[in-house]
């Protein structure tokens, strides 16, 4: 059983150089294909132009390149969160932090400007892209951050694929703060947080001239919020407290905006208010500690109990997201072993992302029209003790290598050629 992993292994790390596949059969696999078909065993996937073509038992592949997954899971690549991958290097430098807009002189000198578009400073050779690429995530939604000088509406977002490519698919989502963690921008309460909101509908309705001393938005400010009343465009909120998620939840349907949670750390108190309104939400699966008074109820079961109410959950971490990305199967993992069932917890980092965020056609399960963003994995991918064997990108093979392996490697075989990372006599 090791000399065919080991073969396997080495099949893989000679693919890997073929930048050029885009045709490849992968022959016994156990197919997770985080849709309604479930769970496959020993079966195939067919890849054709860089898409899915065929899933299903001894296909034909012609003359393309065959992999044999000797029954290990096949997964789509996994979704990474709500991050700053590529508009953010090193968190403590700001020279390299583009994800906040901060255009006031201070708190009290609000800028709100919703046109803002976080994915336009994306980069996409940052050592962070490869560092989360080789651990299985192959995408994540660009976040945009509020900080003083800025306002509650922190901008606009978007989906980027960890493959090189520079620029952003499927919609722009907005994002706004509401709760504890945006009262000081709105006067240190959170009960002015909703008078501004309305507000900035007033002025998107004309009801407030542009050149009042009162107005908000800028005149490509006001065209960006009209995308996203209505129905339109989704509304990415960042929120904690059960009493908030209730009284967005009104305010949603009032004025018919269509939103998703991010946090929702209580979210499991008002979870059949929230599975009523199909408002997907986005958890962390490890906040089971208040970190302030909008999570006095936080708990380990929160993504399980929404679950069992009828919510779409999904995943994002509250911490380092961007250098950490990896983690996000710990958050699945965890929920998993908190009462989330193990399809679920796949689909949370697949399927209902992509859905959510309006690039389900394209990418989040494995099905014939797919994209072939693909994962081969040692074992179960929701248990941190297995790893990626094998990403593909459009059906290519990505090399397994980051900036981290590289210096792993630099320092486990000082005879690869490679300048020492020690002195001989160091200990």
């Amino acid at each position: 059983m090791r000399l065919k992993h080991l073969t396997l292994v080495a099949a893989l790390l000679s693919m890997a150089g073929v930048a050029s596949a885009q045709d490849l059969l992968i022959r016994n696999a156990t197919v997770h294909t985080a849709s309604t078909r479930g769970t496959l065993q020993a079966t195939d996937v067919l890849v054709k132009d860089g898409r899915i073509a065929a899933v299903g038992k001894n296909l034909v592949a012609g003359n393309v390149q065959i992999i044999d997954a000797q029954g290990k899971p096949l997964t789509p690549t996994l979704f990474g969160g709500i991050t700053d991958i590529g508009v953010e290097e090193v968190s403590g430098e700001s020279a390299t932090v583009d994800e906040t807009l901060a255009l006031g002189a201070n708190a009290a000198d609000m800028q709100v400007r919703p046109e803002f578009d976080v994915t336009l400073a994306y980069n996409p050779e940052s050592v962070l892209v490869p560092v989360a690429r080789v651990e299985g995530i192959g995408w994540t939604m660009l976040g945009a951050g509020t900080s003083a000088g800025g306002s509650i509406i922190g901008g606009q977002g978007g989906v980027v694929r960890l493959d090189g490519s520079l620029d952003a698919i499927g919609p722009r989502v907005l994002f706004v703060t509401l709760g504890g963690d945006g009262a000081n921008l709105t006067g240190s309460s959170r009960a002015a947080q909703w008078m501004l909101l309305d507000q900035l509908i007033d002025e998107v309705r004309g009801r407030i001239p542009l050149d009042s001393k009162f107005a908000l938005l800028t005149p490509a400010g006001r065209s960006t919020l009209a995308t996203y009343l209505g129905g339109g465009g989704r509304v990415l909120v960042r929120i904690q407290r059960a009493a908030d998620i209730a009284r967005l939840l009104r305010w949603a349907n009032q004025r018919n905006v269509r939103i998703a949670l991010v946090g929702a750390t209580e979210g499991w108190k008002v979870a059949p208010q929230i599975a009523a309104a199909d408002v997907p939400v986005f958890v962390d699966a490890l906040a089971d500690l208040p970190a302030d008074f909008d999570e006095i109820g936080a708990t380990l079961e929160n993504a399980a109990r929404l679950n069992a109410a009828g919510v779409r959950v999904s995943f994002s971490q509250t911490g380092d997201a961007s250098h950490n990305a990896r983690k996000i199967r710990q958050l699945a993992g965890n929920a998993v072993a908190n009462g989330l069932p193990w399809a679920a917890g796949l689909a949370g980092l697949t399927s209902i992302p992509a859905s959510s965020l309006g690039v389900g056609a394209q990418m989040g399960s494995i099905a014939i029209g797919q994209r072939a963003d693909l994962v081969l994995w040692t074992g179960d991918p929701l248990d941190v003790a297995n790893v990626a064997m094998q990403v593909w990108m459009d059906g290519r093979a990505i090399p397994m290598r980051s900036r981290q392996t590289e210096l792993r490697d630099r320092y486990l075989h000082p005879d690869n050629g490679l300048p020492r990372a020690y002195p001989n006599d160091a200990h």
